[in-house]
């Protein structure tokens, strides 16, 4: 089930939210458990007992580390409940890939391959198993509590709005919100706006690049027009797709009380890749400073050592979006980069705009993104070399026949809502604002109030015009299932 589905939409959503605002606030962790069950289910029943299981595994490990708290037997308990978790994301995610490799060096030698039935990747799994780490290691480092109520503990896991895609919530960050939230009006309108507006994105806007995006990396050879124009397009598809259901997620947290932490903050106007990483899938990058890069050392133990760690949290960063070489090498581009910029002296937070910063640092992350959405390193290598090959800027006649005028505007349309945006962001951040008397001040709130609900009616509109696109286009999970 996915939240851009009309059972979803009509079906789950309105039925879960009833039973969740009639149901006692005693109750309501419960339910929360039994309707994101119910939700991971409707894919496949058979890997819910997989979820229960490393639900059940973590919560025990936490409570046993607690018990041996600031011992050499605590160390040992955390490592065992990391490695037993990696070892369950290792062979679910990475088994196939492993095989296949192996595969083809015995074959090269001549020698018979290993013969493995496929493994179905379980929807969810990197996502679960990253916020059981944190859990364990929050618990070892005494940052948090292992909590003794199961329910609370498997409903944070199981958490239907973040569970498929994200954020990756910690449960520091979550646990008084599991024993103390607050409901209200204000906070479930909130949340709603914030699901429509996610919703937009994805349906209205990624939805119509998809099939654009599609036929230009799917192209045997792509003229420099093409490949230039399924790298723009993708940049954007992905953005609008990935951040559309962080909104749909924060927005249904909000209906339900919880408060998740933002994902996304205008990234494509960074001016470093630096700053990229400060604004980009900020919960992941987030965990994989805490749990990856300091672990590793940090910028501790010298400067080689620094640019070595930074380089092995984004390599395993790139291989954890997914069992290919091309997010290895996709988290090997950005760790380089990391590196350089580091020892240049490069600053997470300029406060001048510089364009030559911006379109340059865009450039790194458009031709990132190349490999990143290639299937193969072969078709990596037919992208890359058409956009520098400059010797074509002309469409195809394929790609002439196949897009239309809807995918053209949408296109410039979503361009300009992210320079719109990532310049409001840019100068509100940096700039602030002038006192006011009180007569301005009331004039600026009705001036915002009026404001407001002309925004929120033209989102209301465009959610309503999403809902008939969706009803009558083809089946488009979220970009971010695969990972």
């Amino acid at each position: 089930m996915v939240f851009s589905s009309n059972v979803f939409l009509f079906l789950f959503l309105p039925v879960f939210l009833g039973l969740y605002y009639l149901c006692p606030n005693r109750g309501r962790n419960l339910l929360i458990l039994i309707g994101s069950y119910t939700f991971y289910a409707w894919w496949r029943v058979d890997f819910l007992l997989l979820f229960a299981a490393v639900t059940l595994w973590n919560y025990v490990f936490g409570l046993r580390i607690q018990a041996y708290a600031g011992t050499e037997t605590a160390r040992r308990w955390v490592v065992a409940g990391v490695v037993g978790n990696l070892a369950t994301l290792g062979y679910f995610k990475y088994a196939n890939f492993g095989v296949a490799n192996i595969n083809a060096v015995l074959e090269s030698m001549g020698m018979e391959p290993f013969v493995l039935t496929s493994v179905i990747l379980p929807i969810g799994i990197s996502f679960y198993i990253f916020q059981s780490i944190s859990y364990l290691i929050d618990v070892y480092r005494r940052d948090t509590e292992p909590t003794r109520n199961l329910i609370n503990f498997a409903a944070f896991i199981a958490l239907f709005p973040q569970l498929i895609a994200g954020p990756v919530l910690r449960y520091k960050d979550l646990a008084d919100q599991f024993t103390d939230r607050t409901h209200s009006l204000d906070k479930f309108s909130e949340g709603a706006t914030r699901f429509m507006q996610g919703f937009v994105k994805k349906v209205f806007i990624a939805d119509s690049l998809a099939p654009l995006v599609d036929h230009c990396f799917a192209l045997d050879n792509p003229s420099t027009g093409d490949a230039w124009l399924g790298m723009i397009a993708y940049t954007a598809q992905l953005y609008f797709d990935f951040s559309g259901y962080s909104d749909m997620a924060i927005g249904l947290g909000l209906m339900m009380g919880f408060r998740f932490m933002e994902n996304f903050n205008q990234p494509y106007i960074s001016q470093s890749i630096t700053e990229f990483w400060r604004r980009w899938h900020i919960s992941l990058s987030t965990w994989l400073r805490d749990y990856l890069y300091v672990p590793l050392g940090g910028n501790r133990h010298g400067t080689f050592n620094t640019y070595r760690n930074l380089f092995l949290t984004m390599l395993l960063g790139g291989f954890w979006h997914g069992a290919n070489w091309t997010f290895l090498i996709w988290g090997a581009w950005h760790g380089m980069w990391l590196a350089i910029e580091r020892a240049m002296g490069v600053k997470a937070a300029p406060t001048l705009f510089n364009p030559l910063k911006w379109i340059f640092t865009l450039l790194l992350v458009m031709l990132g993104w190349v490999i990143f959405r290639a299937e193969n390193l072969d078709v990596a290598g037919r992208m890359y070399a058409a956009l520098f090959s400059f010797s074509d800027w002309q469409l195809s006649e394929l790609t002439l026949a196949s897009i239309t005028g809807l995918q053209m505007v949408t296109l410039v349309l979503a361009w300009v809502v992210i320079a719109v945006n990532g310049a409001r962001q840019f100068i509100a951040s940096r700039n602030r604002e002038p006192a006011l008397t009180l007569a301005s001040a009331g004039v600026a709130l009705q001036a915002i109030d009026l404001r407001m609900v002309a925004v929120r009616g033209a989102l209301l509109l465009l959610f309503c015009a999403s809902l008939l696109k969706l009803s009558a286009q083809s089946y488009s999970p979220f970009l971010y299932f695969q990972f």
